[in-house]
């Protein structure tokens, strides 16, 4: 039998709709309810702030802040399809997993409905988004039960990373006033006379640099990029539910060094080679001595937190006290 036999067979046999049981074609109509009704709520009645640039679609809103010009919020394209795979990652444990209707579930469904109609009450379409990601999980937890709904956690809450969450901007003075007093301190204590005047570092040398750690310098769309590179990090090599908090956790004191280590860098180069080119060329690239830096030491805690303390201790313990060959 040809393949094309083969493939016009499996078709007719395992796909024609006469072959699909009372109980699916229920489910597959729930389902289509389920998306239809999510489409009113979130597309056609989900935004109530710039109706005239986004409709009152809440999705299009969102895509909006993920083309704006300053680029903060461009990641978002990323983040469907990253929890897409984490889901397609999965697939195996979520269909094998014993399956039931929850109670728990229904309870997320609803407080979800509310916190939209909340959200559009009070013309916070970012709370609406929240809504829409707990509605998303929560209808797979109420339909299937708990077993089938922990899988689902990290790609659910993954989403989290798509919604513009403008608000933090309001962090990026106090993030350039400590990347300035750090580097200060640093630079004073290697020796290159320097003082701060609020987020400007002014070398004390005679025609020395003068760098200024403006709010791109922040280091704010590093610390939002790095954490979600973190999650999707500790969700594949941490053990534990303990560890993997842990790391995403440290996610945001490692941007910090990472833009820290990229600041310093830059004064560095001032000083060995001119402000021109340290604020010109090196500057423009400067952001390659912030991922090496933040990813490496995201790597070695990942690699600390995965190890064995007494193992590691009895190696070193072990290598210490061996006789060292002539």
């Amino acid at each position: 039998m040809s393949s094309t036999d083969t493939s016009a067979q499996i078709w007719s046999e395992r796909w024609r709709l006469a072959v699909l049981t009372p109980d699916l074609l229920i489910k597959l109509a729930l389902a289509a309810v389920l998306v239809g009704l999510t489409f009113c709520l979130f597309h056609l009645q989900g935004n109530t702030v710039e109706i005239r640039r986004f409709s009152r679609s809440t999705i299009l809103w969102m895509v909006g802040r993920w083309q704006d010009a300053n680029g903060d919020n461009s990641h978002g394209w990323l983040i469907p399809w990253v929890s897409l795979w984490a889901v397609w990652h999965r697939r195996k444990e979520i269909l094998s997993a014993p399956r039931r209707v929850s109670g728990g579930g229904l309870a997320v469904v609803v407080g979800a409905l509310l916190m939209h109609w909340v959200g559009a009450k009070a013309q916070q379409v970012r709370l609406s988004l929240f809504a829409l990601i707990g509605l998303l999980w929560g209808v797979p937890f109420y339909l299937y039960g708990w077993q089938v709904a922990r899988h689902l956690v990290f790609p659910a809450a993954f989403l989290v990373f798509c919604i513009p969450l403008n608000f933090l901007d309001s962090l990026t003075f106090p993030l350039r006033l400590m990347v300035t007093v750090v580097s200060t301190h640093f630079l004073n204590g290697i020796g290159i006379a320097v003082r701060r005047s609020g987020s400007a570092i002014y070398s004390l040398a005679e025609g020395g640099f003068q760098l200024d750690v403006a709010d791109p310098c922040s280091g704010l769309r590093s610390i939002i990029a790095l954490t979600a590179l973190t999650a999707v990090y500790a969700y594949l090599t941490q053990k534990n539910m303990i560890k993997k908090w842990l790391l995403f956790a440290a996610s945001i004191p490692l941007a910090i060094i990472g833009n820290i280590a990229r600041v310093m860098t830059i004064a560095l180069m001032a000083e060995a080679f001119g402000q021109e080119i340290a604020v010109g060329l090196y500057h423009d690239y400067s952001g390659f001595i912030f991922f090496p830096v933040s990813l490496g030491l995201m790597i070695l805690l990942g690699s600390l937190l995965n190890s064995d303390p007494k193992e590691v201790w009895f190696r070193w313990k072990n290598a210490l006290l061996s006789p060292t060959s002539s």
